[in-house]
């Protein structure tokens, strides 16, 4: 694979219809070097940190699959169009990193700290990040079937730019993820895909779901208040023992609530 796929894969993949991103996934190499292989060993991304004196070092386009780099101090790092497939990155500081475009599929960041990141076009498909803190970072991109139980999303941007047209459809796909008990206050997910995701327990005060996808998802126990419903598809949900949920925001303007799974109040 070209050195250049990642990057064009990754727009191709936000910029498609909604439903579009698996097939485009499938044309990926995802058998090449570039992504199942590192240039680089751990003492060496050690060794560019030491020498950094404590400034951000650039790893952009490096293809860092299933390296070990865990626990290390990478904030504020340039990791843009990196490929990080299967790479343990738990416990890591990856605060107001640029991660845009750059591969983590099925890489392990649960506990690490993301808090600002920029995750435009990132890919994290089946990513680990349980116990992460992802507040105030920016993931528009792909997290199908991830696992973000217990995280932190305080804050967090992944809704859609309503105001800017040629952006209209880039958003954050948490399709099938594990948010079970995450806390989502403040967030900003409208306009995004969240079908089949599981938020049973999940804080998820005053976010903003407004026009995003929530079929078949389980909201089981969940706290909604102040939550923006409008125009939110909920087809399949599970809306039961819903904590808040007299105050939150047009809640009666949801879309399909004939087909959700709700308790005898909902």
């Amino acid at each position: 694979m070209r050195r250049l796929a990642p990057l064009l894969l990754a727009s191709m993949l936000l910029a498609a219809p909604a439903h579009a991103e698996q097939d485009l996934l499938l044309g990926a190499d995802m058998g090449s070097a570039a992504m199942t292989k590192a240039e680089m060993t751990r003492a060496d991304v050690e060794a560019l940190i030491a020498k950094a004196d404590g400034k951000p070092i650039d790893l952009s386009d490096k293809a860092l699959a299933g390296l070990d780099l865990s626990g290390l101090n990478l904030k504020g790092a340039n990791l843009r169009t990196a490929r990080l497939n299967k790479a343990n990155l738990r416990g890591s500081d990856l605060s107001g990193a640029n991660l845009e475009q750059a591969w983590f599929i099925k890489a392990d960041l649960s506990g690490a700290k993301l808090v600002g990141a920029k995750m435009f076009g990132i890919t994290a498909r089946d990513a680990n990040l349980s116990g992460a803190d992802l507040s105030r970072s920016m993931p528009i991109g792909d997290f199908k079937g991830a696992n973000m139980s217990g995280a932190t999303l305080v804050d967090l941007k992944g809704g859609a730019d309503i105001k800017n047209q040629s952006m209209g459809l880039m958003r954050a796909v948490f399709v099938s993820v594990n948010l079970r008990g995450a806390n989502l206050k403040g967030a900003n997910l409208g306009r995004s895909r969240l079908e089949y995701a599981d938020l049973t327990d999940a804080n998820l005060t005053d976010v903003v779901l407004m026009g995003s996808d929530l079929s078949g998802a389980n909201l089981t126990g969940a706290t909604v208040s102040g939550a923006d419903f409008k125009n939110v598809d909920v087809s399949g949900a599970r809306l039961v023992s819903l904590k808040g949920q007299d105050s939150a925001k047009d809640w009666s303007a949801r879309v399909n609530v004939d087909r959700a799974i709700t308790g005898a109040s909902n």
